[in-house]
């Protein structure tokens, strides 16, 4: 499996937790929590990945990159958005 085909995996499990949410499961608790969570928790995985980029190995670096990536496909799809969108968006800008 390429990494383009396991993104568009986890995305599929990311709308099967948030369309049939299971106990325990961490991507529903998110959901239920909001958007605005989410989108804080987004938000420190962010400063996480720009920190490890500064002062941590290159696997921790990656392991940061990970949770932001993850944090953010259960917020594009919390808004209705999939990754198809966004690579959309930057097909448009590249072509520019």
């Amino acid at each position: 499996m390429s990494g383009l085909e396991f993104l568009e995996t986890l995305e599929k499990t990311i709308d099967e937790r948030l369309n049939s949410p299971r106990a325990g499961s961490y991507t529903a608790s998110l959901a239920e929590a909001g958007s605005l969570r989410v989108a804080k928790k987004l938000g420190e995985e962010a400063v996480e990945v720009a920190l490890a980029a500064v002062a941590e190995s290159p696997e921790r670096l990656t392991e940061e990159a990970a949770d932001l990536i993850y944090h953010l496909l259960v917020l594009l799809r919390l808004r209705g958005l999939k990754l198809e969108n966004i690579v959309s968006e930057l097909i448009k800008r590249h072509s520019k």
